[in-house]
């Protein structure tokens, strides 16, 4: 595996790479760092890490970039399936753990937990490209992010669903 460390307004990033895709993105002072990082791991400049460094840069200028690299994480089945549902969630937008524990839950064909979609939601190894920030508890409160609350304010500022100082989101009407 290879890595390189990238640039960011909230702080560096670690991005690790087979080479071909994008397999880990952390914050370097994140809970779970480096996670799915194997021991020995080369620091070694790719093309992977110049797109990852310019989609960064074009998200954080406050624009939706188009993700035109491959991206892989590595995980369970159980966690695959919500980091595949957190990549459904639109810019700009947000959804409840327990939104997402339902639509896993029909698609695992069995109840999932709130607390079981924290855990894969909290151990999501490609940070902001697959979009954890954009899960808030049921009342739409800021809880939990690897990369800390501040740093998912300032996420949710960027995406236009937090004014200064909030700390919960309006979530939208249900039918």
């Amino acid at each position: 595996m290879l890595k390189q460390q990238l640039n960011t307004p909230l702080g560096p990033m670690t991005a690790m790479s087979d080479g071909l895709a994008l397999n880990g993105l952390w914050f370097v002072d994140q809970k779970y760092y480096g996670s799915t990082l194997p021991r020995l791991t080369l620091l070694e400049q790719r093309p992977i890490f110049a797109k990852v460094q310019a989609w960064l840069d074009a998200y954080f200028a406050g624009e939706n970039p188009t993700v035109d690299f491959a991206v892989q994480p590595t995980g369970t089945p159980f966690r695959q399936a919500v980091w595949d549902q957190l990549r459904r969630i639109p810019y700009g937008e947000v959804t409840t753990y327990g939104t997402l524990a339902t639509v896993v839950g029909d698609q695992v064909g069995h109840f999932v937990s709130a607390q079981a979609i924290g855990g894969a939601v909290g151990h999501n190894p490609i940070s902001l490209v697959i979009p954890c920030h954009r899960v808030v508890a049921g009342g739409g409160e800021l809880t939990g992010y690897a990369g800390g609350l501040a740093r998912k304010q300032a996420l949710l500022r960027l995406e236009g669903q937090l004014k200064t100082n909030e700390d919960h989101v309006i979530l939208p009407e249900t039918p």
